[in-house]
């Protein structure tokens, strides 16, 4: 292809049929860039004019998905992209410019990422954190396509392609009502907690990792539920339905609704839970990304 013709596409059609190929839906694509539905299946349409062939598989009720050429076509608008981005930031001698998007898992984002996300904005106010919460899997799934440049999440779910960095490391707490009877005692032991309803996040790796935990030591639960998030299942565990394993340490021994909870140590000795720092070996990481990264490295060392 001659270097005039492609420079006939524009870096905003680039961006939003990236942004297609990440959310896999256009409204979506659209929702997170704030622009119209219409400007995104335009951009798509005179992308695929240019080319004369297809970028993406439409299904109704499921989204987009790359074809074959949509695939090779995302991968050098992402390089060109960040290229350009960087190429952006020479005007800016000194300082950081740039995008970068960070991943954080569903229970940590509550507690890491708005105060992390504030204290970077006044570090490098020149750039832009698109950040958001995921579960395991899309955490996973966003780094190895790089559609995500770093992610805050526990050690799970992540493959051999994924560098990691240890923030900090967690002990397992069990999460009690109140008024409970082993809410008397200073730590409390496994085959204790397993003769009690035990409620369990949806997330499929975290509840595996804490029936596990039981397994590990011979002790079957007995799951009386299961939450779809870590707030539901604290106000669960308050209001009396069961008791619950966690990594995740709000502050305040309160859930939503006011009810209180007995936060007490597991007496017996279990592998404790790190909190990562992770990226795709294979992406070279932007300016954004690199400043993005060294600051939270510098934070939880701090």
């Amino acid at each position: 292809m001659k270097h005039q013709d492609f420079l006939s596409l524009t870096l905003k059609q680039l961006r939003y049929a990236v942004a297609a190929a990440d959310t896999g839906n256009v409204t979506k694509a659209a929702e997170g860039l704030h622009v119209s539905q219409p400007s995104i299946s335009v951009a798509i349409a005179q992308i695929e004019a240019h080319y004369g062939r297809k970028l993406f598989v439409r299904r109704k009720g499921e989204g987009v998905s790359p074809t074959a050429f949509g695939n090779s076509f995302i991968r050098a608008a992402r390089k060109l992209l960040e290229d350009a981005g960087q190429l952006n930031a020479l005007a800016h001698a000194g300082g950081v410019l740039g995008e970068v998007t960070l991943g954080c898992f569903t229970d940590l984002a509550p507690y890491l990422g708005p105060r992390l996300l504030g204290a970077f904005r006044k570090a490098e106010p020149e750039v832009t954190v698109d950040f958001r919460d995921a579960g395991f899997d899309e955490l996973a799934r966003g780094l190895g396509k790089g559609s995500i440049d770093l992610a805050l999440t526990y050690d799970l779910g992540l493959g051999p392609d994924i560098a990691r960095h240890t923030l900090v490391e967690l002990a397992p707490y069990a999460m009690l009502p109140a008024r409970h009877a082993l809410a008397r005692r200073s730590s409390v032991a496994l085959a204790d907690l397993a003769r009690h309803p035990l409620i369990l996040t949806d997330q499929a790796l975290s509840w595996q990792h804490v029936v596990g935990l039981f397994n590990g030591q011979g002790l079957e639960v007995d799951v009386a539920a299961r939450a779809s998030s870590f707030e539901l299942q604290r106000s669960m565990v308050a209001n009396g339905l069961g008791i619950a394993v966690a990594y995740t340490r709000p502050k305040g021994d309160q859930s939503y609704d006011g009810a209180r909870l007995a936060i007490r140590p597991i007496s017996d000795r279990l592998p404790a839970q790190r909190i990562l720092l992770a990226w795709a070996k294979a992406e070279a990481p932007t300016p954004a990304a690199l400043a993005l990264r060294a600051f939270i490295k510098s934070r939880f060392a701090a």
